[in-house]
């Protein structure tokens, strides 16, 4: 007989604790239940079901069973995969999945009104107007007051009906269910290969099996036409069926949103960190009771537990906003790969310039290549120009060169809009004093403090430490010696509003747009030609369509290759791309022009050509000679003390433990660029393997090996993005 259940708690732990089902109990793998955890009571997951332990051992019993609907199967195997991929506590996986953990507790409730058990009799005029909304066959609880407002009654009428027991009440959760998709017609006319696209989609996801793929098309293209059509084809086959969109970027929801909202007559979940409290908690019991079904989400989504996810969209897959960087460090893509092969769901990575490593299993055929390779419609694609800003430089102290300056001023005067990109927040990178030379930093932290002109700060990008901007230099106390070296996207707006002062210019930055709301409010304004040039960082790259754009002007193309990054090159060419694909997405033809002091670089040169395919094969071929992704593997393991002798001792010690093993390369320890932040002395190991070799399980049998004092943290990152 089964009585010894083995329950997971959402914490730093491995292993479960073995608790006593009492008699009359039953439960399965996945239920959620009240234990006692030492001087509290604490929620927790079935995750295994024994029998009767020897009798020397005395167990205490589960307290009782939640309510919350159990987690599905294919998420208990996800939370077991992560842990051991990722080099983690089982439990730190599961409290991913169940946040906010107040989902699984019972309630909140709220009391409805429904039809009580005594038959209608003889009622006044008032009370005649509720029960008519009662008995109409499409009725929905609804609270007191709510009933009232709409029988145009007071709340006395409804608590006398009560009484009388005409009318009862129940008591419901306050998270109400979302409304089911509609299967609304199509206003789109797919062309054939976005038609031959959404069919394959549709398919894999209807036969429940695990296809992915890539849907490699060019901006504009109508990538978002393809599985919006799929999802419905879904659907109308699967009524219950769950599907999740992945975005890079939360300024990209209400796009999308009004797209579903258009398309399925509904608003979809949403799951980012903007959420509140309490709607977190009601978009994750809808998403595990099955009753949410199209599903909006950052990368945190890729945790929810679906009941019946059938198909995975990622926007963009080849975007850097995918990888998670502190806490628990993951690539939401590649943990979206797995988590629907375990729930045997089709995956879409869309993308106009896929990631090396998804185009390599596109072209080995471990992913089913989809192309679109026109733009949808008349549109066509803009025109690329690079300008050498070594012949053409821009004047002393701005940075807009003569010929983009010369085509800002022929686009502005047909009418037609102006992009000005720069991947550079604030006004100026570095600030320094013309005096002694002084560089203003961020305290305990190397990196130097941005100036933010609009209102006067210096601030760290890097940890958000922020200042007034000071009028004296606080090494050698000169007067107003601090002086701005370098643009970022403040100051270039203040270059274009001394070339164009009647024109209406505006900044588009996480710092000018630091809520949805704001953001909606500039995004609009720039889709209803209220706006001419238009300022902007990486956040303007990204899913927008500006039908009176018509010149992208990239202001320093070089920025991106800066670094020790090995995807330098081809987060450049992504990137410069993305932003290019803004210009002329509608009937108006588009240019772009980058300037840049090295034209001749590979991936300026494929930009300029249109040479997409040139350009990756030469990142392959590098990356193939150096074993780095795809071609092999790649993990950071990084220590952090306060002090020097304590990060030192950490090193030897950690170096010391160091195993052999076949195909395993280990450099290090090497402090990052960025050695010191808030206090914490860095160094890193960079490990890198050959394809076939397991280097989850090497790092945990290394991790394993050394013990380190308390104070010194270690932090282990399996596929890092970021070597700063």
């Amino acid at each position: 007989m089964t009585n010894i259940a083995n329950i997971l708690f959402p914490m730093p732990i491995s292993e479960g604790f073995d608790y006593q089902i009492p008699q009359g109990m039953e439960l399965g793998i996945g239920d959620f239940v009240y234990v006692p955890f030492g001087k509290t009571t604490r929620i927790g997951v079935v995750w295994g079901l024994g029998n009767i332990p020897p009798k020397d051992i005395a167990l205490k019993d589960i307290i009782s069973k939640s309510s919350t609907p159990p987690l599905a199967p294919d998420v208990l195997k996800f939370v077991d995969w992560a842990a051991k991929y990722l080099v983690t506590y089982r439990g730190s996986i599961l409290g991913h999945v169940l946040r906010p953990q107040d989902a699984q507790a019972d309630g909140p409730f709220i009391k409805k009104v429904i039809r009580g058990p005594i038959t209608r009799t003889r009622l006044t005029e008032s009370q005649e107007k509720v029960v008519l909304i009662l008995w109409q066959d499409d009725y929905m609880p609804l609270t007191r007051t709510e009933l009232a407002q709409c029988a145009g009654v007071s709340v006395a009428i409804i608590a006398t009906l009560i009484k009388k027991e005409i009318l009862a009440e129940i008591s419901v959760s306050v998270d109400a269910p979302f409304a089911t998709p509609k299967a609304l017609p199509s206003k789109t006319e797919l062309n054939p290969a976005q038609l031959a696209a959404k069919n394959e989609i549709a398919a894999a996801a209807i036969e429940k099996k695990f296809t992915p793929f890539l849907l490699d098309g060019v901006t504009g293209s109508g990538k978002t036409e393809v599985y919006l059509e799929a999802i419905a084809d879904i659907l109308a086959k699967d009524t219950q069926a769950q599907i999740l969109i992945m975005l890079p970027e939360i300024a990209l929801t209400q796009t999308i949103i009004s797209r579903i909202s258009e398309r399925f007559g509904i608003i979809p979940a949403e799951w980012h960190h903007d959420l509140g409290a309490s709607q977190k908690r009601r978009v994750w019991r809808r998403i595990n009771d099955g009753n949410a079904q199209i599903i909006i989400g950052a990368r945190s989504s890729v945790f929810l537990p679906f009941k019946n996810l059938r198909l995975i969209i990622i926007d963009e897959e080849h975007d850097t906003s995918y990888k998670q960087e502190d806490g628990l460090r993951y690539h939401a893509r590649d943990m979206a790969i797995v988590r629907a092969k375990f729930a045997n769901a089709a995956i879409v990575m869309a993308s106009a310039t896929p990631s090396l490593e998804t185009r390599n299993n596109a072209l080995t055929q471990k992913y089913r290549h989809l192309v679109l390779a026109n733009r949808f419609g008349s549109a066509v694609l803009p025109n690329i120009e690079l300008v050498n800003l070594k012949d053409y430089p821009p004047p002393k102290d701005h940075w807009i060169s003569p010929i983009l300056r010369e085509e800002i001023a022929n686009t502005l005067h047909r009418n037609e809009q102006v992009l000005l990109f720069l991947n550079r927040r604030g006004f100026a990178p570095v600030v320094l004093c013309s005096r002694c030379g002084h560089k203003m930093t961020s305290p305990e932290t190397d990196s130097w403090l941005v100036e933010h002109k609009y209102n006067n700060t210096l601030v760290c990008h890097l940890t958000g430490y922020t200042i007034p901007k000071p009028d004296n230099c606080p090494e050698c106390h000169g007067f107003q010696t601090l002086v701005s070296i370098g643009p970022g996207v403040e100051r270039i707006a203040e270059e274009a509003k001394e070339l164009f002062p009647k024109k209406v210019i505006e900044v588009l930055s996480s710092d000018t747009a630091n809520d949805p709301k704001k953001l909606r409010e500039l995004i609009d304004k720039m889709e209803n030609h209220e706006i001419d040039i238009l300022i902007g960082t990486q956040i303007t790259a990204k899913g927008h369509n500006f039908p009176f754009l018509t010149l992208v002007g990239v202001v320093d193309g070089d920025l991106g290759l800066k670094g020790g990054d090995p995807r330098a090159s081809e987060r450049t060419y992504q990137l410069l791309t993305q932003v290019a694909g803004r210009a002329g997405r509608a009937e108006l033809r588009g240019k772009a022009i980058i300037q840049t002091y090295y034209p001749e670089n590979e991936a300026f040169q494929a930009l300029l050509n249109q040479d997409r395919d040139g350009f990756l094969q030469i990142e392959t071929e590098m990356r193939a000679a150096t074993g780095f992704p795809p071609f092999g593997r790649l993990a950071n393991l990084q220590l952090m003390a306060k002090s020097d002798a304590a990060i030192e001792k950490a090193c030897e010690i950690v170096s010391n433990a160091l195993i052999a093993a076949e195909g395993v390369e280990v450099w290090g320890p090497a402090p990052p660029p960025i050695a010191l932040v808030r206090g914490w002395r860095r160094r890193r190991y960079l490990v890198r393997a050959d394809r076939n070799v397991d280097i989850s399980a090497f790092m945990l049998a290394w991790r394993k090996k050394f013990k380190l004092p308390p104070e010194v943290r270690v932090i282990i990152d399996i596929d890092p993005y970021s070597f700063l």
